[in-house]
């Protein structure tokens, strides 16, 4: 095999690794995400988030800093610790782009929750969201809450 081959060869492996590497770095966070909504772990959500990070939410046409989202998310968080409340989050992805230390994800998430002794209930939305990988850890720069979605448009994502 000619030395350029080897070389294009060799090239094309190291990227395809490092690109696995990457959605494995953004798979992780994805996981953590989740876990913190079902335990409770409010502490662990609030750091998915850049401390500059911004919520835009296509729903309401607001848009501010994540702290004061954060702010109204936190009782429900130490709700599902005590176990007053059960809640959980699923992500899926219709597009994703990522480099070393950004990434722009699109997609729905399934927002699952259940107060003791009412009825469960559950959204879909449509997000974006753009992080950024500064210390090391993937974080939240933009999480925008595009629109609300269906139940079948969830599905077709599968």
């Amino acid at each position: 095999m000619p030395k350029k081959m080897l070389r294009v060869l060799f090239f094309c492996l190291l990227l395809s690794t490092n690109l696995i590497a990457q959605s494995e770095g953004i798979a992780a966070f994805w996981e953590e995400a989740s876990r913190s909504v079902a335990e409770g772990d409010f502490e662990a959500y609030a750091a998915t988030f850049h401390k500059e990070a911004i919520l835009v939410n296509g729903i309401s046409g607001t848009s501010f800093p994540i702290q004061r989202a954060l702010d109204g998310w936190e009782q429900g968080f130490n709700d599902t610790k005590a176990g007053k409340m059960k809640a959980e989050v699923e992500f899926r992805f219709s597009d994703r782009f990522h480099g070393e230390t950004s990434a722009h994800e699109i997609g729905m998430f399934r927002y699952w929750w259940q107060n003791e002794g009412e009825e469960a209930q559950e959204v879909f939305i449509h997000f974006e969201m753009l992080l950024t990988k500064s210390t090391g850890e993937w974080t939240v720069l933009m999480e925008y809450q595009k629109s609300m979605g269906t139940e079948e448009e969830w599905k077709k994502m599968e």
